[in-house]
């Protein structure tokens, strides 16, 4: 991998590993592994993954959270649902080094799907570490940082914010307020870094170099973007924050996104 994050053939290097996982988290790796395997077991399980800071290697113990990708045989049930939270629940009391823990459900016939091939087809192969079961990247192509991987991955953020501003209404606590603006400010950050990738020709998760990179392109919004990095980081309950987010520096930046990549295509 190059400091643009690319192969040498100049397609998209997979960002994680597990031998990069902290010392501090390989507990919490390994509680994780067998949780899953004992809960969903080979019959609904196809394989399962890791991503996000601590498969990158760049955790902060007490302030990173695990995410994880479970690959189902079959669509997603409520039961699948209710067990994955239950693990959830389980895992966050139990290791104080990470501050929450989220599992996506998707089946197999999705991931591996023409219409989610630029998208969760790209997530799973490029920012997802093997964890169990057969590695599902390798009936997937090789990913470039163009125009295309822009538009499908994150253009539709114009659909998203009606509903983060929904749930901005709603939120009742500084938990609720934390929880939304930690995904908010992820999510702005990877956008913004998303909608100037194919012109920088290179790819990063890092919310910081995301916010960097951004800023070369558009200066007078990349303070902004810091900010959104920053939350993305150490989520903040404060109300003005997640509203600058939501109804100026997003709104602005799903424009411009429509405008250089288009929208992303509608999911059946």
């Amino acid at each position: 991998m190059n400091e643009r994050g690319l192969d040498p053939d100049g397609t998209i290097a997979r960002e994680g590993a597990l031998e990069r996982v902290p010392a501090a988290f390989v507990p919490v790796v390994d509680a994780a592994r067998a949780r899953i395997s004992e809960t969903f077991g080979s019959t609904r399980l196809h394989s399962a993954y890791l991503y996000g800071s601590i498969p990158r290697g760049t955790a902060t113990p007490g302030v990173s959270d695990l995410d994880l990708q479970l690959a189902l045989h079959d669509e997603p049930t409520e039961a699948d649902r209710a067990d994955a939270s239950a693990i959830e629940a389980v895992l966050d009391r139990a290791f104080p080094q990470i501050d929450g823990v989220g599992i996506l459900l998707t089946s197999t016939r999705v991931l591996l799907s023409d219409f989610e091939r630029h998208d969760g087809g790209f997530f799973l192969a490029c920012l997802c570490t093997p964890l169990l079961g057969p590695d599902l990247a390798a009936q997937l192509p090789r990913y470039r940082p163009t125009a295309l991987l822009a538009r499908e991955t994150n253009g539709d953020l114009a659909r998203v914010l009606p509903r983060w501003r929904a749930k901005a209404a709603e939120a009742a606590t500084d938990a609720d307020r934390r929880t939304l603006s930690r995904f908010v400010g992820r999510r702005i950050v990877r956008t913004g870094f998303t909608l100037i990738m194919p012109r920088w020709g290179g790819w990063t998760s890092d919310l910081g170099q995301s916010a960097e990179l951004f800023g070369r392109y558009y200066p007078e919004r990349v303070e902004q973007m810091r900010i959104a990095a920053s939350i993305g980081r150490a989520p903040s309950s404060d109300p003005a924050a997640l509203g600058m987010l939501i109804d100026d520096l997003g709104p602005w930046l799903a424009a411009e996104y429509t405008a250089v990549h288009g929208e992303k295509a509608l999911r059946p």
